[in-house]
């Protein structure tokens, strides 16, 4: 056992982006004392990196078979990868250097065309993504330069390649029919086997990696979508790292001998989507009602035990692009009661609901249990609206369950835990959950001054203006309240303490696996 470790960045970025998740296994065959064992809360579906951000991150991050063109250091700034350098030809034209010597796992070199197919395949399969980079074409230049056109101006696109779906695959990856078998990529890991049955995936240590050599000899890694699960893994010996067990049992897991626990600060975010398509959810005084009534410091403390941080804006006030004005919404009953008051809402017969011409004040609210911080804050959320006049239904399920369940419409507060920093820019957060047709815009919200900000600060180059203006917009969406900002979210990553040296990357989109690890025996 080791002493727990609460690690608070400083830097703008280093209390950045560990997107919460883990990966775990059963026994295997590979036997070997230097293979690490993960425990992860996402069942595997897909090794195909493009095809989902869960599959993406999966390939690329958790599992270090795949690399992105570009990479971002710990403050958010963009830095070489497979790319060593890129620049801005004209409006709809980027140039890509290819760092040269780079090998694919099955000994071909990576040149210009290789990268080209694979940005093709991936545009193919995500429709998302290509919209993201606004991607017409690329083409191969010569051997190591690859140039990308888009279809308009679009000052992401370098930000974007370092969205783990972009990770470049070999074409070899692909059969004759063009059906994808297996990634083969560049990383520090190589692909083994992968049991869709089990859901297990195997990868050894890439020996010709064109970085340093690994510190171990493989990964199996293997989802357990319920916390408790992996608490129970990682004591029993049956995994060697895991992340987000319970958290009220972080404390007893950091006490256990032979388990050590730290816990990081990373750009995710507690949030309630509003229901705008409901005429009560669609009222501002509703919806200012509930961000009072809510106990975030008390949430925080006794429902996260103390894994996260009350929520202000969308941005963690470490960002640098944050509007670091906007500070939580306090704990305020009483003002809450008010705002339902202002809206018509009053006890009329004395049973501590709220009512309104002969109708209950009710709301429906739906979250997802795979993230053990979810429900009971839904809970705890729950008890603070009935303690204004609510009355409350509450739903927990898997996720994979909740889509069919809420697509009706029949819900009025959804309680999620999106990340903040797929692509290191605030336009990608603000523009897909908050303009009109915004791609993650569960809400509905539609503000034509938002939508025209946002298109205006697209063409923005220069930093400093641009970080200035996506700042205002936030400050628009934090009064409009479309989205509740609940807590900036907290990760607790478990090892068994034979796992050393492990150096948490906040860019990652859940954890990044630590390829220079060393598993002591």
């Amino acid at each position: 056992m080791r002493n727990l470790y609460l690690i608070l960045a400083v830097s703008a970025f280093a209390a950045s982006l560990f997107i919460s998740g883990c990966t775990s296994t059963t026994q295997t065959e590979n036997s070997s004392d230097n293979i690490l064992k993960v425990g992860d809360m996402w069942d595997i579906s897909s090794i195909n990196p493009a095809t989902s951000s869960l599959s993406g991150v999966l390939v690329t991050e958790k599992s270090l078979i795949t690399e992105t063109l570009v990479s971002a250091n710990d403050n958010f700034e963009l830095v070489p990868n497979l790319a060593e350098s890129w620049e801005q030809i004209n409006d709809t034209t980027w140039e890509f250097k290819l760092r040269e010597g780079v090998k694919f796992h099955n000994g071909r070199e990576m040149t210009a065309k290789d990268v080209v197919v694979s940005l093709d395949d991936t545009m193919e399969l995500s429709p998302s993504t290509a919209s993201l980079i606004s991607y017409d074409h690329s083409d191969a230049v010569d051997n190591y330069t690859v140039r990308i056109y888009t279809t308009e101006l679009n000052p992401l696109v370098p930000g974007a390649l370092h969205y783990p779906c972009t990770a470049i695959v070999s074409p070899d990856s692909y059969d004759s029919d063009g059906n994808f078998v297996k990634p083969i990529g560049t990383g520090p890991m190589k692909f083994k086997s992968y049991d869709e049955q089990t859901g297990e995936l195997v990868v050894d240590k890439n020996t010709d990696w064109w970085k340093e050599e690994p510190g171990f000899d493989g990964i199996v890694i293997k989802g357990y979508e319920n916390s408790e699960t992996r608490a129970m893994l990682i004591e029993n010996g049956d995994v060697d790292f895991t992340c987000d067990p319970p958290y009220s049992e972080v404390k007893r897991l950091n006490e256990t001998d032979g388990i050590h626990v730290e816990i990081y600060n990373t750009p995710r975010i507690y949030k309630l989507d509003a229901n705008l398509k409901n005429p009560d959810m669609a009222d501002l005084n509703m919806r200012k009602a509930i961000s009072y009534a809510i106990d975030r410091d008390g949430i925080v403390k006794n429902v996260l035990y103390g894994v996260g941080s009350s929520a202000g804006g969308v941005f963690l006030p470490s960002m640098e692009w944050a509007n670091k004005s906007l500070s939580p919404y306090p704990y305020d009953p009483q003002l809450a009661k008010e705002y339902l008051a202002k809206s018509g809402w009053t006890d009329s017969d004395g049973d501590g609901i709220l009512d309104k011409d002969g109708e209950k004040l009710k709301l429906r609210l739906f979250t997802y249990t795979e993230r053990p911080g979810l429900s009971p804050m839904l809970e705890a959320i729950s008890a603070n609206l009935r303690d204004i006049g609510f009355e409350v239904d509450e739903t927990a399920m898997e996720y994979s369950s909740l889509s069919s369940v809420m697509s009706d419409d029949n819900w009025d507060l959804y309680l999620s835990a999106p990340t903040l920093a797929f692509v290191p820019d605030p336009e990608y957060v603000l523009k897909s959950w908050y303009t009109t047709n915004g791609t993650s815009n569960k809400a509905g919200y539609s503000n034509p001054a938002v939508d025209k900000m946002i298109e205006e600060g697209h063409h923005i180059n220069d930093v400093n203006e641009r970080y200035d203006h996506f700042g205002k917009i936030e400050g628009i969406v934090y009064n409009d309240l479309p989205t509740i900002n609940v807590a900036y979210y907290g990760v607790a990553v478990v090892m068994k303490d034979n796992v050393n040296g492990y150096r948490f990357d906040p860019t990652a989109h859940d954890y990044r696996i630590d390829p220079f690890m060393i598993i002591s025996s």
